[in-house]
């Protein structure tokens, strides 16, 4: 008996000193090897495309010819040209007329409408930064409602801009972890069956509590093609209970449930087969911002977006403005070489353009992140790099480019935001919190605006030195003889 114990306290000794040593050594081992700074790994999804792409890009790389460069632009058909950019300072103004023209309009004759399509990554989950982006427009140019909001959503609880619920027997695909869909990704980048069960299958929202969306604006199903022409949808208001009959046709079809409503529940009946996509509520005026988040996105899935369907959402929603924002999830995978990626997202991008015929792209890059390194947090090695590449592939593309790193205040920054007052980020040194979202919101605003008011001010000198000249007559000497003429 003393023998096992004796045993145990050799045993239990040697575990100490291992973990002792452990520590003592820790400091001498390979800098990034213990990171200590946490990280919501649970938001973070690698994309197979991604992994696919740095598998086959190897150890490529190109040959540098933008760095040093002036970048130039041709005027518009109006005459209009923003100033040459030189790489560094590149924002691509010029790519955005399109979208400042409506703006303009909007702005002038208090008619039409503008909407963008926002995609981002875990960043814009919760429809962070996406919203305060909206009300901002809103403010300035009109225009009410939330938006395109998915069937059903992982960030859905923790979304406030909308009230968001679903019954759990919706099978539901996405281009971040499905290849082959059952029918084509909608604009959202995913779709959506009704399971045939016992249950009824619903999804249900009810207008939330921010500026200019506190209703639900014309709620309206968008769906595609199928051969089941029994699908129906059912809706209880009061002591009535509505049916509508779904008409899956073509290959993008629409059904409006409602003018302006608080909350809405709509039961999806012998639906089955019928891909959904989503409902949209807005006004039908001003401005609408669209949040296309998906934890763990690269933008490369993007790529997979089917040309026909999206002209079709194209002609229906009407976008005049594209934004990218990712990045998060590039970081620190391989080499610091991300040409691979450049490569990628310049046919990506390309890709967009004809999947949303006149529409303008606006890349915002990658924000700061911090990496602990010598023990001491700084700004990840990963991140100028990637900044690099996706300034790159903005010029490539001829888009219009948000330099979120340098906005937010360049190198050792996230610590800033992380560990001063008022906190603006999160632990995990990558993800801002409410208040740095907004802010950051109103960082990406203003340069869109800056961008804006620039135009007007081309746009007016373009008009005047357009407009034709009065004819001045020869002047003629007076004399007696003309008089009498």
């Amino acid at each position: 008996m003393k023998q096992n114990k004796s045993y145990f306290f050799q045993s239990w000794l040697i575990v100490v000193i291992a973990i002792v040593s452990f520590i003592g050594f820790k400091s001498f081992l390979p800098k990034k090897l213990f990171p200590d700074a946490s990280t919501n790994s649970k938001n973070i999804v690698v994309d197979s495309l991604m992994l696919e792409a740095v598998a086959e890009a190897g150890n490529l790389s190109e040959e540098d010819t933008l760095t040093n460069k002036t970048i130039s632009f041709v005027s518009n058909p109006l005459g209009i040209k923003f100033s040459n950019e030189k790489f560094e300072q590149y924002k691509g103004y010029q790519y955005l007329i399109p979208f400042f023209e409506k703006l303009y309009q909007l702005e002038t004759n208090k008619k039409g409408k503008a909407r963008i399509a926002y995609f981002g990554d875990s960043m814009t989950d919760g429809d962070l930064i996406v919203q305060d982006v909206r009300t901002q427009f809103q403010s300035v140019f009109g225009g009410e409602g939330v938006g395109f909001v998915n069937i059903s959503s992982e960030s859905a609880a923790s979304r406030g801009s909308v009230i968001h619920e679903f019954s759990p027997n919706w099978k539901s695909q996405s281009y971040l972890k499905t290849k082959s869909p059952m029918r084509s990704f909608g604009v959202n980048g995913a779709v959506f069956f009704a399971k045939d069960t016992v249950n009824p299958t619903w999804v249900k929202y009810k207008a939330g509590r921010n500026r200019f969306s506190t209703a639900l604006n014309n709620p309206t199903l968008f769906y595609g093609s199928s051969k089941n022409k029994k699908g129906m949808l059912r809706q209880i208001i009061g002591k009535d209970t509505i049916y509508k009959k779904l008409s899956p046709n073509a290959t993008l079809n629409t059904t409006q449930i409602g003018s302006a409503v608080n909350k809405v529940k709509v039961n999806f009946i012998n639906a089955d087969s019928i891909p959904f996509y989503g409902f949209n509520f807005d006004d039908g005026k001003g401005i609408h911002v669209d949040n296309f988040s998906s934890r763990g996105n690269s933008g490369l899935p993007l790529g997979s977006f089917n040309i026909d369907l999206m002209n079709a959402f194209q002609q229906k929603l009407g976008y005049d403005l594209i934004i990218l924002q990712f990045g998060t999830n590039v970081l620190n995978y391989g080499s610091l070489n991300y040409s691979w990626y450049e490569r990628k997202m310049t046919s990506v991008v390309n890709h967009i353009k004809q999947c949303f015929p006149g529409a303008a792209i606006l890349i915002i890059t990658t924000a700061d992140k911090s990496t602990k390194y010598d023990m001491q947090m700084k700004s990840d090695s990963a991140v100028a790099p990637l900044i690099m590449a996706q300034k790159r592939y903005a010029v490539k593309s001829e888009a219009g480019l948000v330099n979120l790193y340098t906005l937010m205040g360049g190198d050792g920054s996230m610590v800033k935001w992380v560990e001063n007052v008022p906190v603006k980020a999160n632990k995990d040194y990558t993800h801002f919190n409410h208040r740095g979202a907004k802010e950051i919101a109103q960082l990406i605003y203003k340069q869109i605006d800056t961008g804006y008011i620039e135009y007007k001010r081309l746009r007016a000198l373009a008009k005047q030195k357009n407009q034709p000249k009065t004819k001045v007559l020869d002047s003629v000497p007076v004399t007696k003889d003309t008089l009498n003429e």
